[in-house]
């Protein structure tokens, strides 16, 4: 099992910048990627920014390329989401997710509101 803890959300103007981070417990040995997805009201959850282990190169959604940043920092088990430049369009419940061979975990999701 592995428990993912969200923090950093809040609300923001638009053009500001926010920091999301997800900190990772439990069977982390066994995680082969984390990243980030995002669930805006009445839309379908969707992919943000993942990245593999040993240090392949992140993938991000077209609509935030050259804006948002993944990171990973081991040795703390954690993966950092830096957004610049935010967009109303960027509003969501982000989610932390871990992923394994077998099946992925979930964080509890943490609010993200940027104001025009």
């Amino acid at each position: 099992q592995v428990q993912l803890v969200e923090s950093g959300g809040g609300l923001v103007q638009a053009g500001g910048s926010l920091r999301l981070s997800c900190a990772a417990s439990g069977s982390i040995f066994r995680i082969t990627a984390m990243g980030w997805y995002r669930q805006a009201a009445g839309k379908q959850r969707e992919l943000v920014a993942v990245i593999p282990n040993g240090g392949n190169a992140a993938t991000y959604a077209d609509s935030v390329k050259g804006r948002f940043t993944v990171s990973r920092d081991n040795a703390k088990n954690t993966v950092l989401l830096q957004m610049n430049s935010l967009k109303p369009e960027d509003t969501a419940v982000y989610y932390c997710n871990a992923q394994n061979a077998l099946r992925g975990y979930w964080g509890q999701g943490t609010q993200v509101t940027v104001s025009s």
